[in-house]
């Protein structure tokens, strides 16, 4: 079993490098052709950093495993909030400012009762796929609609402050590592997936846990990376932005893509036990984050509970893992 968790964890160290390759590519070359500066944040960002997990659970779907594309779409998002938010909380309390972030924490909510009713027969059809595609289509563009109609908002002011002019690559090399950061892409995670899916058959596991686990890990952190790096500058709406779009990403494209791919049949655990998860997570953020009790931050504790959820999620997978055998 030594070479698939080889190919695992070069599979992820190359997905993690050649995702940030393929943002700073497609950011400059947005840049360059005139695009705005928000636009580019929720959009070009916002794909890029989802883009390990659209590829990979697209070439999982493709390859019948069912399992390890929505655990990893599922997973990411319980990553997301629980460990990325819970670290980024803990280093600095995350406040929250921008009206943009406010209306689309609804939208996300949304999106995650919407995949929970269309998976609740334990079946993902291109219908369920479509839907999903189709509600994500009108979500980003009313939230692109809605950005740039927003002036002086504060996440606004992050991106600003984030892609400066002297940061972006000339054109030639922007266009240079856009396509070779994507051909890096699926390169990368097609050994990732060949790695995982071995591991859970040597294991006799379900090739689920692996995504929700290993593999939603790794494709999770190029928004832990931006997430740490934009606190340490006092972007904080950027960095709860960074997970509240990789979410609505995760939960509608990655998902409704793979379904696309190959129509998906899903163990029940998907469904009662990392849905339901991933759907409390994402109201605690209305309730730590939004207001909901007077305040509009995520402080230390809170970003403690977060971490210490995301510890009991993983240890009861762990636990359901070595019962197996």
């Amino acid at each position: 079993m030594l070479l698939p968790i080889l190919a695992v964890i070069v599979g992820l160290v190359l997905l993690v490098w050649s995702a940030d390759r393929f943002v700073d590519g497609a950011a400059a070359t947005a840049k360059h052709m005139g695009m705005p500066t928000l636009l580019i944040g929720m959009v070009i960002i916002g794909f890029g950093t989802s883009a390990p997990e659209l590829v990979v659970s697209g070439l999982a779907a493709s390859q019948g495993n069912p399992g390890l594309a929505i655990g990893n779409g599922f997973g990411s998002n319980i990553t997301n909030i629980a460990l990325i938010l819970g670290i980024t909380a803990l280093l600095s309390p995350v406040s929250v400012k921008s009206q943009i972030l406010k209306t689309e924490l609804p939208l996300l909510a949304f999106a995650t009762l919407l995949v929970g009713a269309l998976i609740y027969d334990l079946n993902i059809s291109r219908l369920d796929a479509i839907i999903m595609l189709v509600v994500f289509a009108f979500i980003m563009g009313w939230s692109i609609f809605n950005g740039m109609r927003s002036k002086n908002d504060a996440l606004e002011g992050d991106f600003a402050n984030e892609f400066a002019d002297d940061d972006y690559l000339p054109l030639n090399r922007a266009l240079f590592w856009l396509v070779a950061g994507l051909v890096m892409l699926i390169a990368s995670s097609r050994i990732l997936v060949w790695g995982a899916v071995d591991i859970a058959m040597a294991l006799g596991v379900s090739d689920l846990i692996i995504g929700l686990t290993i593999v939603a890990i790794g494709t999770s952190l190029p928004e832990l990376a931006s997430s740490i790096i934009a606190v340490k500058k006092n972007e904080h709406d950027l960095a709860i932005g960074n997970v509240i779009g990789s979410n609505l990403f995760n939960t509608l494209a990655v998902v409704g893509i793979a379904g696309t791919i190959q129509p998906l049949a899903l163990e029940p655990e998907a469904l009662y036990r990392d849905w339901t998860v991933m759907g409390m997570l994402t109201l605690s953020l209305f309730i730590l984050g939004f207001g909901v009790l007077g305040r509009r931050r995520i402080n230390r504790f809170e970003g403690g509970l977060l971490v210490a959820s995301y510890a009991g999620y993983s240890g009861y997978l762990l636990y359901t893992l070595s019962a197996a055998f």
